[in-house]
């Protein structure tokens, strides 16, 4: 009897261990349950991009090619490009021309039914008044599928910056402090040059270049940061009485800048100027002067893709490619411009590209200004300096 009842409290024991275990079970699978949910979705949203990505690089290649337009732009042409064939095996066809050159040739493409382009790197005005205002572009964020390209944490904005009040077609990946001017120290000191004021030295009569700011462009646009700080008076002193030298070939600027015979350059592009000055000229950057604040901005490019692109598997891989921290270190370093990634070295920058904390910059990139401020102004300036 008393191994009879040894036995039956045992079993009765073990029963409520049983019990116990169960409960315990059961108590846990809605916590196993929602431990799934999150971790099952992020699985497999990896195994969907990488599926998808690997679609859009088979479809690239079917393609055979993809189109990009834009300004004439070593570093797109001698680094970008061949790096990205060199990555992914397909060609890249580059049309480079001036702004109006590339949005006459759309024009007149578009009215015949053909649709020849897949991606535009261009600048705001064009980017934002034409290729957005007239309908030109389709929505790009939905093709960006790189895990690095929409991490927030890649990005100093929180996330890929689309500017366009849609925030979806407009893409910027570069927030840059601009150089003001350049200038050859062999003809003029750095301290000839600390003011606007400066730049009216009857002195330099002559010695100024800058492109034409009666036209669209970034004469204009720095004749309208001008006159949007510095008043009219400025403007047609600076314009006007200084008689600065103009050319419709931007080579011909560094070239001047470099030989001194207009030692002050109003409008260099900072891909042009880098060379010579591996090549040992001494020419200095000014970012800004004492009453005339700094600004930053979005060159030397936006990125949107092209209404109805005729390769769509080559544009999105493209695209994608061109934001992730190889294509934008790249061009970062090839022009000299500070990108919106977290994760691109920027130690290879002057230290004056790279905006600093605390500062209120003028944004020459901004929606508003470029959409309406800039181009209010810009038509002022055009009317001010075509009367001379």
């Amino acid at each position: 009897m008393k191994t009879e009842g040894r036995e039956q409290k045992a079993e009765s024991r073990k029963q409520k261990a049983e019990n116990s275990q169960r409960k315990l079970a059961r108590s846990l699978l809605p916590a196993a349950y929602c431990i799934l949910l999150t971790v099952a979705p992020a699985w497999a949203q990896s195994r969907d991009w990488e599926k998808e990505w690997n679609e859009t690089l088979a479809a690239a290649k079917r393609e055979g090619k993809v189109v990009v337009a834009g300004s004439p732009d070593p570093v797109m042409r001698n680094e970008i490009i061949p790096k990205f064939m060199s990555r992914f095996g397909v060609p890249v066809e580059f049309i480079a021309g001036r702004s109006s050159q590339i949005v006459a040739r759309v024009r007149t493409e578009r009215s015949a039914g053909i649709y020849s382009i897949d991606i535009y790197l261009s600048g705001p005005d064009t980017t934002a008044n034409t290729l957005y205002g007239e309908k030109l572009v389709d929505p790009l964020k939905p093709l960006l599928i790189l895990p690095e390209v929409v991490d927030p944490a890649k990005w100093k904005t929180g996330k890929p910056w689309f500017v366009d009040p849609e925030e979806s077609y407009v893409l910027r990946p570069f927030r840059s402090v601009a150089n003001l001017l350049f200038i050859n120290p062999d003809h003029v000191k750095p301290e000839e040059m600390r003011s606007s004021k400066d730049l009216l030295n009857p002195k330099w009569k002559g010695k100024i270049s800058t492109e034409d700011p009666t036209t669209t462009g970034a004469g204009a646009n720095l004749a309208s940061r001008f006159l949007n700080q510095l008043g009219e008076e400025f403007l047609k002193k600076l314009y006007i009485e200084q008689k600065p030298v103009s050319t419709r070939e931007r080579r011909q600027f560094t070239d001047w800048l470099a030989r001194g015979t207009q030692p002050i350059c109003l409008n260099c592009r900072e891909d042009d100027v880098r060379p010579l000055q591996k090549e040992g000229f001494k020419i200095l950057e000014i970012f800004e002067l004492s009453d005339v604040a700094g600004a930053v901005n979005g060159s030397p490019w936006l990125l949107t893709l092209a209404n109805k692109a005729p390769h769509p598997g080559a544009a999105r891989l493209f695209a994608n490619w061109m934001m992730s921290r190889e294509g934008l270190e790249i061009y970062a370093k090839g022009y000299g411009s500070a990108t919106l990634r977290t994760d691109v070295d920027e130690s290879f920058l002057n230290p004056g590209n790279i905006p600093r904390a605390g500062v209120n910059y003028f944004d020459d990139t901004d929606w508003k200004w470029v959409v309406k401020g800039r181009k209010e102004t810009r038509s002022r300036v055009w009317k001010i300096l075509k009367s001379r």
